[in-house]
């Protein structure tokens, strides 16, 4: 029996122990993922909702690395699927498996320092953090009782806590409580911590280090590819899902901020934890304030300009100093650990100040301005131009990756996700000419310069191993064709009326994705007042409070932006309509997608299609998605854009969503929603 049919074989074994069927999508995408394992090729994914992709991965893999002791590293983007992933399905495959296998596999997850609750602090090893009780925190469904009652109950749980893990305390607490129990990697005293043998993390690492399967999320792997030190155990496969997000999460992670707040936060470790003088870095922090209140916002192409220059390079070689004095102290071995929390913030300070003061070409720096609490706050910003190397060489050379994701082929090729993550070319900025999606990408093989071992570790395949759902009969993608372009203004009267029409036909039921929060907010009102049925608006309540009672009240419609478009399933006659008001472009004064495409149009490509639509290619697709959740919905995703039928561009959208029935009538709409809703 070959990998492929052995594999095929497993897959029914542990389908069958779930008491499911069998699902030829998610036989493909077993069969290709065995298949790129053996031939050490990576592999891109596109499963469709309701493939089950996660046992499609899972079983070659877990195969793959009980047989050949390759361990084997799986990433997912959201806490509740890693919960699904470590709790239902995983479990699930080892049980179904074990009598099929050499031996029983073993599990591990892993999660950053910080989700670990650190024994030696919670026992008094770490100074307390300052002003603890003076910051009273608004009760919420989600954090009920104050941060003081917070505290009390999560040290309550250290006591019986087996984990240590900041997920296993339900409910849970606020991120000013979890601080009060927990360090950071670098705060950590490692093997100088006199409960070193009790320490969470560390026995979480030591399980990863021994298991041949370790689960941990996209923040682990971000951290990974920006970070100097290797996070994860060595492993042979590393598995993405929901992979359309890795690239947005390494940006995020390898992106740095630079403020007054920053450098007075610094100060007061210093003082506070290692006794240091701290007055030269004080007045490098006024005089940083200085600056930035003269400064202009937006983003600085040419480098940062003198006047800010000066001052942050002050306030990194006063960091420098003052790490120097840190380290040569004396220090008793009670106060070790406050020594470590100062240095921790010193090094952070410095790195972001030497990092702002040295960045070249490769690097976005901006400067942007928030009014937090109702004070005016400037912070500096850097970031990556491009994280496409980052994740090649850091996460993806020496194994084999399989990414796979419900939207990964954007408008109908999977060029755009390969460069992402530096597969096919050199820098995800740069344009290549799209190939087809089902064959193998062996890189830029036509270039006679380079190595092997570079053309060996940018091969990739991309395939589609489609969806069951029949999305032609399921589902309608209606575009108001007759509405004008959207322009400034958060939302236009025509743009309330076809909102009104389409949800009145549809008797509530609604998904509304907006794309400012603004708009969602004066849709909301404009509905609140024109129709008799309940209207909820991001912001209104903790957002799963308000996807609860969207779930539990299916005449209710759910307005809100970004945060709804990824990650919200609302299957059956609860969600019949999905509105989506424009289409998500990133913002016009947005630094790292203007620098991005500025960098694509330099090279000779087209910045406008390789950052702009992609972006809102899988925006798109993402929010469409959220229509149909099981072969049973049926539904109208309604675009107010009439951009997506009469704009060049618009075809490429188009490809990039699921293949609903299209029309730009409303009247069809009304009468297909009206009969959806007489039909319950």
């Amino acid at each position: 029996m070959d990998g492929s049919e052995r594999v095929t074989s497993l897959l029914e074994v542990a389908v069958q122990a779930l008491g499911g069927q069998r699902r030829e999508g998610q036989v493909v995408m077993a069969r290709a993922v065995a298949d790129a394992v053996e031939s050490r090729r990576h592999l891109l994914v596109q499963a469709g909702t309701g493939t089950g992709k996660s046992l499609g991965y899972l079983v070659p893999v877990v195969d793959h690395a009980v047989r050949h002791d390759g361990r084997v590293v799986v990433s997912t983007a959201t806490l509740a699927l890693q919960r699904q992933v470590v709790s239902r399905d995983l479990p699930l495959v080892v049980e179904a498996l074990e009598a099929h296998l050499p031996r029983r596999p073993e599990v591990a997850l892993l999660k950053g320092w910080h989700n670990y609750l650190c024994v030696h602090k919670v026992e008094g090893g770490y100074p307390d953090e300052p002003a603890l009780f003076d910051i009273p925190e608004p009760a919420g469904p989600r954090h009920a009782d104050g941060l003081g009652a917070q505290v009390v109950r999560v040290r309550e749980w250290a006591e019986e806590t087996t984990t240590g893990d900041r997920d296993d305390l339900v409910p849970g607490v606020s991120e000013r409580a979890w601080r009060q129990v927990s360090v950071t990697s670098l705060e950590c005293l490692k093997q100088r911590c006199p409960k070193l043998g009790a320490c969470f993390a560390d026995r979480a690492r030591s399980a990863a280090h021994g298991a041949d399967v370790v689960v941990t999320n996209h923040a682990m792997l971000a951290v990974d590819a920006s970070s100097a030190n290797q996070v994860l155990p060595e492993h042979d496969v590393l598995v993405v899902d929901e992979a359309h997000e890795l690239a947005a999460r390494v940006t995020a992670q390898a992106t740095a901020e630079l403020s007054l707040a920053s450098v007075e936060q610094v100060a007061r470790s210093a003082r506070r934890l290692a006794s240091l003088p701290t007055n030269d870095l004080d007045g490098a922090g006024q005089a940083l304030a200085s600056a930035l209140v003269a400064s202009q916002e937006g983003r600085f192409p040419d480098g940062l300009p003198g006047a800010l220059a000066e001052p942050v390079a002050v306030v990194r070689d006063t960091v420098r100093g003052l790490l120097s004095a840190v380290r040569s102290v004396e220090l008793t071995p009670e106060a070790q650990a406050g020594r470590q929390v100062a240095t921790a913030a010193l090094t952070g300070l410095f790195e972001v100040a030497e990092r702002l003061v040295t960045a070249d070409e490769g690097t976005v720096l901006w400067c942007a301005r928030t009014t937090e609490r109702g004070a005016p706050v400037t912070r500096l910003h850097a970031a990556p131009l491009s994280v496409s190397g980052l994740i090649r060489n850091k996460l993806l050379e020496h194994r084999v990756a399989v990414l796979t994701s419900a939207t990964l082929s954007l408008g109908g090729s999977f060029d755009s996700a390969a460069r992402a993550v530096g597969l096919g070319s050199d820098d995800e900025t740069s344009q290549a000419e799209p190939t087809s999606a089902d064959e193998p990408r062996p890189g830029d093989d036509n270039h006679d310069d380079k190595s092997a071992d570079d053309h060996e570790r940018t091969q990739w395949q991309g395939i589609d191993v489609g969806s069951p759902f029949d999305y032609p009969r399921q589902g309608i993608c209606y575009v108001a064709a007759r509405l004008p372009a959207p322009g400034r203004e958060p939302a236009t009267d025509d743009q309330l009326d076809e909102i009104e029409a389409l949800v009145r036909a549809a008797g509530g039921r609604t998904l509304g994705l907006f794309s400012s929060r603004r708009a969602a907010q004066v849709a909301a009102e404009a509905m609140r007042e024109r129709l008799d049925v309940p209207v909820l608006a991001q912001g209104d309540d903790q957002l799963p409070t308000l996807v609860g009672r969207f779930l539990a009240e299916p005449a209710t419609c759910l307005f809100g932006t970004l945060s709804l478009w990824q990650g919200v399933d609302v299957p059956g006659p609860t969600c019949r309509l999905v509105i989506i008001d424009r289409i998500p472009f990133p913002r016009p004064d947005d630094p790292v997608a203007a620098a991005r495409s500025e960098a694509v149009a330099k090279a000779g490509g087209n910045g406008f299609m390789a950052v702009s639509a992609t972006h809102a290619a899988l925006l798109l697709a993402q929010g469409a998605g959220r229509l149909i959740r099981t072969a049973s919905d049926q539904g109208v995703v309604a675009v107010l854009d009439p951009r997506l039928v009469t704009a060049r561009y618009g075809t490429f959208l188009a490809r990039s969503l699921p293949p609903f029935w299209r029309t730009t009538d409303r009247d069809v709409v009304v009468g297909a929603l009206e009969r959806l809703r007489a039909a319950g």
